[in-house]
């Protein structure tokens, strides 16, 4: 099955990245959320990425304007017509995934295969909400989705082979690489990093180094990128305590965030999109 059109719905900083993804990739692209704003916002973001690029020569005008034509935003998703794919990207809450996913499995015709995104989230409970458990696939995009390469493409208890290969063959038409997992929580990369990234909370809360130090230490130390607690604060330290606490429930304690990640997220500290986490953003 090849994919050439796609349906993003929900255009948050996952969301937009992905959307963008699939545009640069050569698939027209809907578009959708909640509401007009959000989708307005979610594509300006993509303007403001395409033009950064444009202003390092990565691209030129020509390509970033094909680009955000290729990006269609919809009122609703029963106007994406003749689809291939319909891509979730709305926030990592299993019981919000499951209502947009009964109400794709709905409106699109059961060819139309059903992208789960997620970190460590179940794919098969996702895919028992619809009737066509063999065309959802759980797909975990790093972020930013536009720069990281890896996308962990999950297979639920019932998904079927062809899923797979037509998942595989979209991500690697639009330069990402995927790597397959069967359902597992956490799958590989969450699965192996939460408890590292817990682990730095903990240390900073008792005061063994600065924020700074520590990621310092993780970056000069393995030879890191980014340090753990400037990487959580990208991804959202609302996403990292669903992450953290799904799997302390399969794993254990282990697994468990700390009092500071609950507190943080409570007060709505959650990283580089509300402007402050771990460290203090400026709002431009």
């Amino acid at each position: 099955m090849e994919i050439k059109n796609v349906l993003v719905v929900g255009m948050g900083l996952m969301g937009s990245g992905i959307a963008q993804v699939y545009a640069q990739g050569g698939c027209e692209v809907f578009v959708n959320d909640i509401s007009e704003d959000l989708i307005q916002k979610g594509i300006g973001s993509i303007d403001k990425f395409l033009s950064r690029a444009v202003s390092k020569g990565k691209l030129d005008e020509k390509q970033k304007g094909g680009i955000l034509a290729r990006i269609k935003p919809i009122k609703g998703m029963e106007e994406a017509k003749d689809i291939d794919l319909a891509q979730e990207a709305v926030p990592e809450n299993m019981e919000l995934k499951k209502k947009i996913h009964a109400q794709m499995d709905k409106v699109f015709p059961p060819r139309v295969i059903q992208a789960v995104c997620t970190s460590a989230l179940c794919i098969s409970e996702v895919a028992g909400a619809t009737k066509r458990a063999d065309k959802v696939i759980g797909t975990h995009f790093h972020s930013p989705a536009q720069v990281m390469k890896l996308v962990e493409v999950i297979r639920g208890l019932n998904t079927s082979d062809e899923t797979v290969e037509a998942m595989n063959g979209i991500l690697k038409q639009c330069g990402k690489l995927p790597i397959n997992v069967n359902d597992s929580p956490g799958f590989v990369t969450s699965r192996i990093w939460c408890p590292f990234g817990m682990a730095a909370i903990q240390t900073l809360v008792e005061r063994v180094a600065t924020a700074e130090d520590i990621d310092t230490a993780i970056k000069a130390g393995f030879n890191h990128p980014m340090g753990p607690l400037e990487l959580m604060d990208v991804i959202g330290l609302d996403v990292m305590l669903h992450a953290a606490e799904d799997l302390a429930k399969n794993y254990g304690p282990a697994y468990a965030p700390p009092p500071r990640l609950r507190s943080m997220v409570a007060a709505g500290q959650l990283g580089v999109k509300t402007g402050k986490g771990f460290y203090e953003y400026p709002r431009k």
